[in-house]
């Protein structure tokens, strides 16, 4: 995708032609890239064989990289109040009225909501910032809503928030359990790298505990599908199992850890029969898994965001911790608890202190030597004492006027925070809020006084952390845009112009040394983040900088494996804590369960996968999985719309009627923002419950009502340009090939369809022909607009039923020559041409009808439909829509 824009003449790029190796943007994988820019500046990227996280390996996400660079919705100038200005004229501005804030009302009136999107060095100038200078902590990242109860649940079993294992791990293990984790989405090439090994040892057994039926479960061995919010009681089942059984390790136990007796007792008030009833699982099946893990060594247990976001996600990560104490398998080769990190840079952002609670290099606020350690590095007598609020509580603060200036970077809150609407109406109401992103275009700048443009991915360089401790650097290959900057040169400035000492750096270089400076001063012989080896990394030795694992210590630059393989933690007798857990009680509310997750294709709030049309192929809707059984009790019909509401707001999303969520319960990916839809925005309707210890929002267990959403008429249609969603009780758009795609409906059709086509699809009279057909007794109208030069221009199907055309063939007809009028009417190709259907390959663009075409013709398997189309043989996160394809459609094959 070329750009265009004017650049900046100091952020040049890599010239064309060449190759720069960077890292993934999307999740904690950490999976390396190689971008080359060709003659005409065109990125492309593709995976670098020789990076140990990925070994070449990438999702479509990551391959789909080059598609979401261009430059069309991005903020190139600062903004004040809406109209263009330099830097100097918003620097000052945002400087001067912190101070003012400050110097009325005090530092706890000023606050920094960040992510997990930035850069270790950007989060790191943010911290210092807040912390050190403005004097508060009032500073949180949308990594509180992802990875807070891994870290209060490491801290309380570790005495540091440590990831003990590596991916290795995954390969060596011959039993891996996957908890709260749909894998082979949101992670793929972790899956990938687990599914390969798995075929080259199948005696290698993956278990998968999930409430829900996913396309990790129906690659794995087991699957536990577990009531919602039943993890302690699993494991404290287990944890039970093994004592009675004798598989607990009793020297590791005694020689090495502490509150054994306690967390066993609270487990055996659970036991097998308590596990059962809790999790709804068959004793006799519970016992088969209990054994399985007991008898097993080498175990893997991973966890990720259905572990994490509850109101007992810490307890759950401690129960599974304390099976693997309990075990001693800890840290050692193919046997350790392993938290799968969701954003590229959440560890990153944990090393500098991004979270409210936490100070810079893992140290803690209730510590005096780290307070007095801190403020001597730094150089400052202004370091914050108490821990601030934690993301809830955060715009709670500014709700109510105790913080009266918001900076926000690189995340968009009004979307993704639980209460949504109340989140951004807090934000709109703040006397001073600036936005630091890439784009303007989001919920969240809807609500600044301020926008800062900032740079973006393959624009920035840096250093991320992934999932296994490992450091990588993103390096920068494009020009930067316009005026956009770096998110620390920001951050430094509005620091100088403050009048602070300390933010001179001369690039990320120099803050990355400081940081690994920092790391050393604070942790030596105290704990396992040190950076001390890399703390005198000149240019030319950060610009190579190797991707390796911390820690590394003074006097080497090799990092470490594996963590604890000693039988030492970080607490202050250096032993492992063992944490009772007990199973809270469920909720007797009447409504069904709402879990919100993530889709294959598409990260976070769309800002980035959001521009590309292939990646939006997949699933280009908000959508709610529901139980067949408890769509036939609320007359909830498949492909028809849904209305989910509680008490903080309401959502109105696409019906998909299947058995793969257990009935009881709703899952809503958390995508979709009042942009991309006109009321799909569903963390608006989830509860603001948190974790007590670790203060992460409880995402997946709100209790909603859920009901069809009544309509007259639905509609879908294909335009070129941006389609207005206002107007319609229903719409959602999406990019489609050379424009966009919207499917829509509404409460009343108007009498006047072909108005109403016409507005849609931006039609003037005299710019070519709208041709019609209509059926009004069936309730069906079809509009296609003809340019003066025959090309499909735009097209409109309507009908009383959710409308069934081709998606694949009108998007793909958009812009092409109007050949056969009939059947872009009818919305369906003619007889003698094949219907590619559904995208479910992203990576190579295959869909459901090709697939299926292929069975007809005689692949009976996976691999023969690969072999044949392409189809899976990429990333492979398609592989379980491919085998469902498969066994429909030879069902209907002949034997």
């Amino acid at each position: 995708m070329k750009r265009d824009a004017t650049t900046d003449p100091s952020g040049a790029g890599a010239p064309a032609g060449s190759v720069t190796r960077t890292t993934c943007a999307y999740c904690g994988v950490g999976c390396g890239i190689l971008a080359r820019r060709g003659p005409d500046g065109t990125p492309t990227v593709a995976g670098d064989p020789d990076h140990p996280a990925n070994f070449g390996r990438l999702c479509a996400k990551g391959a789909a990289l080059a598609e979401t660079l261009s430059l069309d919705d991005r903020l190139l100038e600062p903004r004040i109040a809406g109209r263009p200005a330099g830097w100097d004229e918003a620097l000052d501005l945002v400087a001067r009225r912190f101070s003012e804030t400050i110097a009325e009302h005090g530092p706890d009136a000023v606050a920094f909501y960040v992510s997990g999107q930035l850069l270790t060095e950007d989060y790191y100038v943010a911290n210092k910032l807040m912390k050190g200078f403005v004097g508060s902590a009032n500073i949180d990242t949308n990594s509180r809503l992802c990875m807070a109860s891994a870290v209060a649940g490491h801290k309380r079993a570790f005495g540091t928030d440590t990831v003990p294992g590596t991916y290795e791990d995954f390969e060596l293990a011959d039993l891996v359990v996957l908890v709260g984790s749909n894998l082979a989405w949101c992670h793929p090439v972790l899956h990938q790298r687990l599914m390969a090994a798995k075929a080259a040892r199948p005696e290698m057994t993956v278990v998968v505990v999930d409430p829900r039926r996913t396309a990790t479960t129906d690659a794995a061995d087991v699957h536990l599908a577990i009531r919602p919010g039943s993890d302690v009681a699993l494991f404290a089942g287990l944890l039970a199992f093994l004592a009675e059984t004798g598989a607990v390790d009793r020297g590791f136990v005694e020689g090495h850890t502490a509150g054994f007796r306690e967390a066993l007792t609270a487990a055996r008030a659970v036991g097998l029969a308590g596990a059962a009833a809790a999790t709804g699982i068959a004793e006799a099946e519970l016992a088969r898994f209990y054994a399985l893990v007991a008898r097993t060594a080498r175990t893997v247990t991973a966890f990720s965001m259905g572990v994490n976001q509850a109101e007992d996600g810490t307890d759950r990560v401690n129960a599974i911790l304390n099976v693997h104490l309990a075990t001693g398998r800890i840290g050692r080769p193919g046997a350790t608890a392993f938290s799968i990190t969701g954003q590229p840079n959440a560890m990153g952002g944990r090393e500098v202190g991004g979270l409210a609670n936490q100070l810079a290099a893992h140290g803690e606020f209730d510590d005096p030597e780290d307070r007095a350690r801190l403020a001597r590095f730094w150089g400052t007598d202004r370091l914050a004492e108490r821990p601030g609020p934690k993301a809830v509580d955060l715009f709670r603060a500014v709700e109510d006027g105790r913080i009266r200036a918001l900076l926000i970077m690189a995340t968009n809150p009004a979307v993704s925070m639980p209460d949504a609407d109340r989140v951004k109406a807090a934000i709109a109401a703040c006397p001073f809020v600036v936005v630091a992103d890439v784009t303007a275009e989001t919920d969240t700048a809807d609500g600044a006084d301020v926008l800062l443009p900032a740079l973006g991915w393959g624009e920035k360089d840096g250093t991320v952390t992934n999932s296994e401790r490992r450091i990588s650097r993103q390096r920068a290959f494009l020009p930067a845009p316009g005026a956009a900057r770096p998110d620390w040169w920001i951050l430094a400035e509005i620091g100088r112009r403050m009048g602070f000492p300390g933010f001179d750096w001369d690039g990320p270089a120099a803050i990355f040394r400081e940081h690994a400076a920092l790391t050393e001063a604070l942790n030596a012989g105290r704990r396992d983040l040190r950076l001390g080896g890399l703390a005198d990394l000149d240019r030319a030795g950060y610009d190579g900088l190797e991707p390796v694992r911390w820690p590394v210590p003074a006097g080497t630059r090799e990092g470490a494996d594996r963590m604890f393989a000693d039988g030492r933690a970080f607490t202050p007798d250096r032993r492992f804590r063992f944490v009772p857990t007990v199973p809270i009680p469920r909720r007797a509310e009447p409504g069904l369960v709402l879990a919100t997750g993530r889709v294959r294709d598409h990260w976070h709030t769309m800002t980035r996968t959001g521009k590309s049309a292939r990646l939006s192929q997949h699933i280009a809707e908000p959508y709610c999985e529901i139980h067949p059984r408890d769509a036939a009790l609320r007359a909830i019909p498949a492909a028809g719309l849904v209305e989910i509401a509680t008490e903080y707001g309401s959502a109105v999303v696409r019906a998909l009627v299947t058995p793969r969520v257990p009935a009881g319960s709703v899952f809503v990916p958390m995508h979709w923002t009042g942009r991309s839809s006109s009321r799909g925005r569903i963390d608006a309707v989830v509860a603001p419950r948190v974790d007590p210890v670790s203060g992460q929002p409880a995402l997946k267990a709100t209790v909603a009502d859920v009901r069809a959403f009544a309509v007259a008429w639905y509609g879908f249609a294909v335009t070129p340009a941006r389609p207005d969603l206002a107007g319609f009780d229903y719409a959602a758009s999406a990019r489609a090939g050379e424009g966009w795609r919207i499917e829509m409906a509404g409460k009343i059709l108007p009498s006047d369809v072909a108005s109403l086509a016409s507005a849609c699809l931006a039609w003037q009279d005299g710019a070519g022909t709208l041709h019609a057909v209509s059926d009004p007794g069936g309730g069906r109208h079809g509009f296609l607009a003809v340019t003066a030069d025959g090309r499909v221009g735009g097209a409109m199907w309507i009908a009383r039923d959710p409308v069934a055309v081709s998606r694949r063939f009108a998007v793909e007809a958009l812009g092409a020559p109007a050949a056969d009028v009939a059947a872009l009417l009818a919305g369906r190709p003619g007889a003698a041409v094949a219907d590619g259907g559904a995208l479910v390959c992203s990576c190579l663009g295959v869909g459901a009808g090709t697939i299926a075409a292929a069975v007809r013709g005689g692949c009976r398997d996976v691999a023969a439909v690969t072999a044949r189309t392409g189809a899976g043989g990429n990333c492979g996160s398609c592989r379980s829509e491919i085998r469902r394809i498969v066994d429909d459609a030879s069902t209907e094959i002949p034997a």
